[in-house]
């Protein structure tokens, strides 16, 4: 691939926040971003052009395709044919098979088995009836989840006991076979200690970056800090796992950045799910890394050198700011040593992420 040089237009699929930080990343290189998205979000306030339309306008993709060098996203829950559209008219990066992997949750975890990789117990459901068996075969508690379309806590279902099967199908919406593709999962519950998340990037030559692991706590199934230097624990089984991340990153023929959450247990680290793009988690590295995840996304789907990786404080923290906690933004931004981040977002709502703020110690 020849190199895309500065001065040339990135398309960007999705107009959320992801969408804007890779943009400042992109303008700071001196790139102009194009965002198609049904409609407008936090990425057009940093975009040189817009092109409204929905993901299945195949019409309007090819317009927005020509427009552009080359295209990326910011979201996975795209029609894989519909990017396959997309790719004859411009380069698509990450391609069409990490799209088709990460998106469907059965996929995914069938790969990192299939590379050594642990991962939960878990079987395909498909109706009421096939997760009662399921159930019976991998027990409860357990986690039912849609296996499709389903980010920060939405579209599953915590079960206790056998009992609760018909209460949790109907709380992820009963959802209906799409196609050849199971509607569902049952993940068995996995005791952890900690949650931790490996931020690969990998080039178009294959060379590969990764950023430390930072230690990650959740809220109602929302990301709510990321902290780094992880504890000894954490950091070690994040070692561990970082054959498995670039053998899935080979596997896929993946270009740009690629995220993998784990959990940390007794018995090494265990594979929860992954994202190909830019992560919740890696928004320290604006300021905690020599190299953002953002500017490396936009490095590698370029065909630009990746940048280092290596922190630039002693200690990093990522606190999201959910629904009202944007409310605090005078104090936040009176904080010493805090970098916040506001989304533009109009309307803060519970379960929202409308920014974030990184505190660095140096």
């Amino acid at each position: 691939m020849t190199s895309i040089p500065p001065g040339a237009t990135i398309g960007i699929l999705g107009s959320g926040q992801l969408g804007r930080m890779l943009g400042v990343a992109a303008a700071e290189m001196g790139y102009r971003i194009h965002v198609f998205a049904p409609e407008h979000g936090p990425a057009n306030d940093v975009a040189s052009a817009f092109t409204p339309g929905g993901y299945d306008d195949l019409a309007a993709l090819a317009a927005f395709g020509d427009a552009v060098d080359v295209v990326t996203y910011e979201f996975e829950n795209i029609d894989p044919a519909a990017v396959a559209h997309l790719a004859s008219h411009a380069p698509v990066s990450p391609a069409g098979r990490s799209l088709e992997v990460s998106r469907y949750r059965l996929a995914e975890k069938a790969l990192v088995r299939d590379l050594g990789g642990r991962t939960a117990p878990y079987r395909a459901v498909d109706d009421l009836a096939s997760l009662e068996v399921a159930l019976g075969e991998i027990g409860a508690p357990a986690i039912l989840k849609t296996t499709l379309f389903g980010y920060d806590g939405k579209g599953q279902a915590r079960i206790e006991t056998a009992h609760d099967a018909a209460a949790a199908w109907d709380t992820i919406g009963a959802p209906k076979r799409l196609g050849d593709a199971s509607p569902a999962i049952l993940e068995g519950r996995v005791d952890f200690a900690h949650e931790f998340s490996l931020i690969l990037c990998r080039g178009v030559d294959g060379a590969t970056a990764i950023w430390d692991a930072p230690d990650n706590r959740h809220a109602a199934g929302i990301l709510k800090t990321s902290t780094l230097p992880a504890p000894p624990e954490v950091a070690a089984q994040a070692d561990a796992a970082k054959p498995l991340a670039r053998a899935v990153a080979e596997a896929l023929g993946h270009v740009g950045v690629l995220t993998l959450e784990f959990f940390a247990t007794a018995d090494g680290p265990v594979f929860n799910e992954m994202a190909p793009r830019v992560h919740n988690s890696g928004h320290w590295t604006i300021e905690g890394a020599e190299t953002s995840q953002f500017e490396n996304h936009i490095r590698a789907i370029c065909g630009l050198p990746l940048g280092p990786t290596t922190l630039t404080a002693a200690q990093v923290e990522m606190e999201n700011l959910i629904g009202d906690d944007a409310a605090r933004w005078a104090e936040l931004f009176a904080e010493p040593g805090a970098h916040v981040h506001l989304y533009g977002k109009h309307e803060a709502r519970p379960g929202r992420k409308m920014g974030h703020v990184t505190r660095l110690r140096r």
